[in-house]
Parts: structure tokens; C-alpha cells; sequence
């Protein structure tokens, strides 16, 4: 385990869970003490998804763009995505559909999490609908990162050790999948409990 367990992924982690833990302070900072436990994690993902968007994304853009490439790139940030391309080879050498996602990713999904996160300062409820755009928008460029992987026998996936499988692959990916459907979820309740309110309301004044 001690050739695979590089300090570049024990750095490249701890960086995620720093990450982490500013999203957390953030929430605590802004949010009042009162905030509902939903609102509360919401901030911190959409704080950590926005800072995982901008920094370690953006740098793969920058890296992967204008003829460039990861694989062939020096610095802190070619070596983090050197060592996830060794379980996903398509980061390595600028994969020409990981690349246009991550376009969408870094220039849409980066600024809309901002966005959401005013809206939970100012409690605007807005936000639900905005959420449900960004939940659908981040599922979907789950699935069109690896189903055509899928469907061609996944050629460029290593998944021959723990870490790159389990944590790598299967953990820095579903959790993009588990905590947005959440989301939806939470938002869909609340838009259609406040709606469901409204034509209540609307009936009983005719009555």
C-alpha cells in the first residue's frame, strides 16, 4: 500500500477535507444559529462543492485546454490530477468530453452554488428551484462522465487497488450523486408543501 499511498494523494486528500472544514466555518459564520439542520448542510456542500469547482476543477481546465494536458503539465496541481488519472486515465490527456463537462462544471455549476449560497444567507426561497437546476445539472454530468465509459467496457478505469476504487473513483463520485438527490428531494418537499399552502389559503378565502 505504501507505493500507492503517495504524498501527493495524502495531500491531495488532506486539500478536500480542508475544504471541508472551511465550508463548515462558513455555515457557522453566516448562517443564523436557528438555521433548520437542512439549510445548515446545504451551505456546507454547496460551499465545498463551489471551492472544489473553482480550485481543483478550474485547475483541470487550465491544464487540460488550448492543446494542453495534464499528463505532460508540472506543478501541484498536474501532480494532484496525475495521481486521479492513474485511476481514470481520460483526466490525463485532456479526454475531449471530460473536458467540455467540466467547462459546464467550473463556468456554470461554480457560480450558481455562489448564488444559492447568497439566497440561504438571505433566506430567500427562491433558492429550492435554483437547487433543483443544480442537483439535475451535477447528476447529469455524473452520468455523462462515466456511462459512455460503461457502455465502451470501461477502458480507461483502474480500479486493480483499494484506493483508487473505493476512494478515487466510487467515493469522490457518488457522494456527487447521494447528496444532490437529497437535495432535490428536500427542495421538491418544500416547494410542493408551499404551493400545496398557497392553494389552501386561495380556497378557504373563497369560501
Amino acid at each position: 500500500m505504501s507505493e500507492i499511498f503517495t504524498v501527493t494523494s495524502a495531500t491531495s486528500l488532506a486539500a478536500v477535507a480542508t475544504l471541508g472544514l472551511v465550508a463548515y466555518l462558513g455555515a457557522k459564520a453566516l448562517l443564523p444559529k436557528n438555521a433548520k439542520w437542512q439549510d445548515r448542510a446545504t451551505f456546507i456542500w454547496l460551499a465545498f462543492d463551489a471551492m472544489i469547482h473553482f480550485s481543483f476543477e478550474g485547475s483541470f481546465l487550465a491544464l487540460s485546454t488550448f492543446g494542453r494536458q495534464v499528463n505532460t503539465s508540472v506543478g501541484p496541481f498536474a501532480e494532484m490530477w496525475k495521481e486521479y488519472a492513474r485511476a481514470d486515465y481520460r483526466w490525463g490527456f485532456a479526454d475531449e468530453t471530460v473536458v467540455s463537462l467540466e467547462l459546464l462544471t467550473v463556468l456554470g455549476a461554480g457560480p450558481l452554488c455562489c448564488y444559492i449560497l447568497k439566497q440561504l444567507v438571505s433566506d430567500d426561497p427562491a433558492r429550492h428551484y435554483w437547487i433543483v437546476v443544480l442537483s439535475t445539472a451535477e447528476l447529469y454530468g455524473g452520468w455523462m462522465t462515466f456511462c459512455p465509459e460503461w457502455l465502451t467496457g470501461s477502458p480507461n478505469l483502474n480500479t486493480s487497488n483499494p484506493l483508487y476504487f473505493w476512494v478515487y473513483l466510487l467515493f469522490m463520485n457518488v457522494i456527487w450523486v447521494v447528496i444532490p438527490l437529497w437535495l432535490m428531494v428536500d427542495s421538491y418537499g418544500r416547494i410542493a408543501s408551499s404551493i400545496r399552502a398557497a392553494q389552501a389559503n386561495a380556497r378557504a378565502k373563497k369560501i
